[in-house]
């Protein structure tokens, strides 16, 4: 009671120094105090009340009891003492130059420059609902290359980006492009088959900007002529690919719903299975031994099953998304319980941006508290990405990444997805309340 009574003390001064009302603008390398009514330290699982986050440009430089901090006058102050505050979330599987407008034949429509527009828009939509990093896997001509570099470079806004190119895969795969006949003579861009030209693809695709490597070990759902569960790679041309791209430097995400190509690909070493839709108990076996990340999107199964026919999507997807959309869900359940690690993604583009939130209300459905549902989407999808240094939690040195929503998200995890204010690297990206 007394440490609130002086955070409200605190508040009142400054609201007469500095006019607290008004949202001050950062200034490159200026000193920033967040107010925070309530702040979810997601590491140890606790919610703090009445702290000050003191934000040097792009960083943060401490986190402290408002009744311990020492204000200078004129201090530029960002008031959320009536929110609570968590880190900015990260989606680790996007697809933010894809549209949800457009699937099956329809995509045929859509040039690449074009897809880079759409993800002008996915990113801001992305960002504006608190997802201040987004691991962006697959995208036609490098153009999530060339939104991360726009967004790095000011010139756009958008969430900081890992982005992997072309996915790699076989001829006729999932991560072939099926839909055209043969006089086209058309193949995708990631398309590699043995080992040796699946090293060369790796090498081509880090040449040209990627920071990670994704394949498709298996067939998927929103594509023509393949089975979801069936291996398409081999184990020598997953090793190969997974040898290129650590040597190199670059994490491997594998596509994979099929319970062979999941243990195959975790045996291969990747660093993550997308979806794992069809994982039996070996494969999360072999996951939890090796440290393997599931990230598991079972959101969208809803929003295929709804609106997929409106959208363009194939009829043969729909009946394969209704073969595997439960099993998906439930095997999220078996391998949380297990104890295997999983990162939040939601594979955004299948259903609109800024829909990303979405998925924690099923995550907690299906066997996580809350807590760990965000987790999954702060310390464990960082740790993912490599980047627990720099994203996942607000903690000294890492980005100014912020988010606030009204109420406890530990109570009522939905409440995420109405967050009001984003603060990306101490700059204001959204702000409902102080405009």
């Amino acid at each position: 009671m007394r440490r609130h009574l002086l955070f409200s003390v605190l508040l009142l001064l400054l609201t007469l120094s500095t006019g607290l009302g008004r949202l001050a603008q950062t200034e490159e390398g200026e000193t920033v105090y967040v107010l925070a009514g309530k702040l979810l330290d997601v590491r140890a699982g606790r919610l703090l009340t009445d702290q000050v986050i003191v934000i040097r440009g792009e960083r943060i430089e401490r986190v402290i009891p408002a009744s311990e901090a020492a204000l200078p006058h004129g201090a530029n102050v960002i008031d959320l003492s009536g929110a609570t505050v968590l880190p900015g979330l990260i989606d680790a599987h996007d697809h933010l130059t894809g549209d949800h407008r457009f699937h099956g034949y329809r995509a045929l429509s859509i040039s690449v420059p074009r897809q880079t527009l759409y993800g002008v828009l996915g990113a801001r939509k992305t960002l504006a609902a608190g997802f201040t990093t987004v691991r962006n896997v697959g995208a036609s001509g490098y153009a999530d290359v060339a939104l991360r570099d726009a967004i790095n470079d000011g010139e756009i806004l958008g969430p900081r980006m890992l982005v992997s190119g072309p996915a790699l895969g076989i001829t006729g795969g999932h991560c072939d492009n099926n839909l055209l006949p043969p006089e086209y003579n058309h193949r995708a861009q990631g398309v590699a088959d043995g080992p040796w030209a699946a090293r060369a693809k790796v090498r081509e695709i880090i040449k040209y900007g990627a920071d990670l490597i994704k394949f498709c070990a298996t067939g998927g759902v929103l594509s023509k002529g393949d089975d979801v569960g069936v291996l398409q790679y081999t184990l020598e041309e997953m090793q190969a690919i997974v040898a290129e791209a650590h040597k190199l430097g670059r994490k491997v995400a594998a596509h994979a719903h099929g319970a062979e190509g999941i243990k195959t690909a975790i045996l291969a070493g990747v660093d993550s299975i997308e979806h794992a839709s069809l994982i039996d108990d070996e494969g999360i076996r072999l996951a939890r031994e090796r440290g393997t990340f599931l990230v598991m999107d079972i959101y969208n199964d809803t929003f295929i099953l709804e609106h997929g026919a409106a959208v363009g999507i194939l009829p043969e997807s729909l009946e394969k998304e209704r073969q595997i959309g439960q099993a998906q869900r439930d095997n999220f359940r078996r391998a949380h319980q297990a104890g295997a690690r999983i990162a939040f993604g939601t594979d955004g583009a299948v259903y609109p941006h800024g829909d990303n939130a979405k998925q924690f209300a099923y995550m907690v459905e299906y066997g996580m508290t809350p807590l760990e549902a965000i987790q999954a989407a702060t310390i464990h999808a960082a740790e993912l990405l490599g980047w627990a240094d720099r994203v996942g939690a607000l903690e000294p040195g890492k980005f100014a990444d912020l988010i606030a929503v009204e109420g406890d998200p530990l109570a009522d995890v939905a409440l995420l997805e109405k967050v009001g204010f984003v603060l990306k690297g101490g700059k204001v990206a959204r702000d409902d309340w102080n405009r």
